[in-house]
């Protein structure tokens, strides 16, 4: 069966603004010797092979090498405790990458599979700021940057990226700590893209 998803996704990595691993399709070096990301989805909307998964939140959280294309990625996936065993499934199926769409494209870049936990998520999203708790392990504030000098007020865009959407707004971290699956950092003022994602397969 088809499956769709889509809702707002917000990252912070601990590359200056603005990452050039994401601009590059990670083909350009990070700006330090790993880069470590943090993803966080929020799925609005969404059905997978008939299971309504709106309303959670999936975090995946990278540490890779500083060219992303090299692979060997050591992965851990944080699940919103609020799904149901069947929702966590389908959703676990989709961001591994076992039902197709844009993190199966990833799958060959992991190298390790560092866990997976469900942990309660609180989320909030203003359209220029986001927010995501998860328990006591993450606890991520990214806001999207506005130039002084842009009139429009739309905010700095980069597009033609691809993955995990188009066009992403670039920002920074108002606040960004972690510690789970053996990672630990505090990325507070570093490098941010957020925008509505729309994926399916």
């Amino acid at each position: 069966m088809a499956w769709h998803i889509e809702g707002t996704y917000f990252e912070n990595c601990n590359c200056d603004m603005i990452c050039p691993c994401t601009t590059s399709g990670m083909t350009a070096s990070a700006d330090n010797d790993r880069c470590l990301v943090v993803l966080a989805f929020h799925v609005d909307t969404g059905d997978v092979n008939g299971v309504d998964v709106g309303g959670l939140t999936v975090c995946v959280v990278a540490d890779t090498p500083a060219v992303m294309s090299d692979g060997g990625w050591k992965v851990g996936v944080l699940m919103d405790s609020a799904a149901s065993a069947g929702q966590a499934e389908a959703l676990g199926a989709v961001f591994g990458g076992q039902l197709g769409g844009p993190m199966q494209g990833l799958g060959p870049l992991i190298g390790e599979m560092v866990g997976m936990d469900s942990l309660d998520v609180a989320y909030s999203d203003d359209g220029r700021r986001h927010q995501v708790r998860i328990g006591k392990v993450v606890d991520m504030t990214v806001e999207d940057f506005l130039s002084p000098l842009d009139a429009t007020e739309r905010g700095v865009r980069v597009s033609g990226v691809g993955f995990p959407a188009d066009t992403l707004a670039a920002g920074r971290s108002v606040a960004s700590r972690g510690d789970v699956f053996g990672m630990t950092w505090d990325y507070t003022g570093k490098n941010s893209f957020s925008a509505p994602f729309a994926w399916s397969a």
